[in-house]
């Protein structure tokens, strides 16, 4: 891919990074791939400006090619996936759930929210924005044909008209419709609501809770910050855990590692996030794991942890090397 300095590009295109970072994201599932992405539409806008001048409006444009580049990724690709969409059936909390695992294209990854969410938008519209790169909606819009997961995008999240995506996607509104239809319809089928609750102060004082839980790794008082029924899973790694009891000696057996961590409070795929930095053998912490947690009826239900093996996944999101 040809590499373009900012500082080259043409401040008109980069108004609107943050917006096609976003669209990306939705469409490839992966903060990195949607960086590639958005690259190389910036390439492709920078070569053909001159001879857009005047053809269409430039946010349309960019997004034509934005959608071009995400469908051309995504041929023949394997979509992404979270590990609770692999197996039906949790695992046992015992050091064998660490045998299984998948290299980093087969997940969903994480993106943190200033890197797709306007800070110059309206709460309405953030609102729209965080909702539309939950985990869920993001995991469930990977079960859709690629063109149908552009339409679905551009109809209901951007809320283009159906003869502007028809005209985008050099097709028919009657298509449009039929394939909005049918993505509706997938993502009724694969269940692409997320659970989190809007932060309230009682929210914030559990995450401040859970927080101090996990530093002191005070697992004890942990758990009962937990759901009835909460999950947790841990890509790369397959496995998945359902309950606190079972998630409680988890966290006491093959995460017992983690005790001494370090956190940095962050906001990531619409969600309250932290960053984990665990003791390092030699002194010192090291990144290791960025959780999403999802909120319901007063208590943690969901951790998504995303561990940092060797994959460089702190920098890539622009988060520090160590959290002092």
């Amino acid at each position: 891919m040809t590499t373009v300095l900012t500082d080259e590009l043409d401040p008109r295109l980069l108004e609107h990074r943050r917006e096609l970072t976003g669209y990306c994201y939705r469409m490839l599932g992966s903060a990195f791939d949607a960086d590639d992405a958005v690259q190389e539409t910036m390439v492709r806008a920078w070569r053909g400006l001159a001879e857009f001048e005047g053809r269409s409006a430039l946010r349309s444009w960019l997004y034509r090619i934005a959608t071009n580049v995400c469908l051309d990724q995504l041929s023949g690709r394997q979509r992404r996936a979270l590990p609770m969409d692999l197996s039906g059936s949790p695992w046992q909390p015992v050091e064998a759930s660490l045998a299984a695992r998948r290299p980093g294209p087969a997940w969903v990854e994480p993106v943190l929210d200033r890197q797709v969410v306007a800070e110059d938008a309206d709460p309405a519209e953030q609102a729209v924005q965080r909702e539309s790169i939950r985990l869920a909606f993001v995991s469930a819009l990977q079960h859709l044909p690629p063109r149908q997961r552009a339409v679905l995008l551009l109809r209901e999240v951007l809320r283009w008209k159906a003869d502007e995506v028809a005209r985008l996607l050099d097709t028919t509104v009657a298509s449009v419709n039929s394939a909005l239809q049918r993505a509706r319809a997938t993502m009724a089928a694969v269940g692409g609501e997320a659970e989190t609750e809007p932060l309230d102060d009682d929210h914030r004082a559990l995450l401040d809770r859970y927080v101090d839980a996990f530093e002191r790794y005070d697992v004890e008082a942990l758990v009962t910050l937990l759901h009835e029924d909460a999950t947790q899973h841990m890509p790369p790694f397959e496995m998945w855990l359902r309950g606190p009891a079972d998630i409680g000696t988890w966290m006491l057996g093959p995460g017992a590692g983690c005790r001494g961590s370090r956190v940095l409070p962050t906001v990531a795929n619409g969600a309250p996030a932290f960053a984990q930095y665990r003791p390092r053998a030699g002194g010192g912490h090291e990144p290791w794991a960025l959780h999403v947690l999802e909120v319901r009826d007063g208590r943690v239900a969901h951790i998504s942890s995303f561990l940092d093996l060797g994959n460089d996944l702190f920098r890539r999101l622009g988060l520090p090397a160590d959290p002092a």
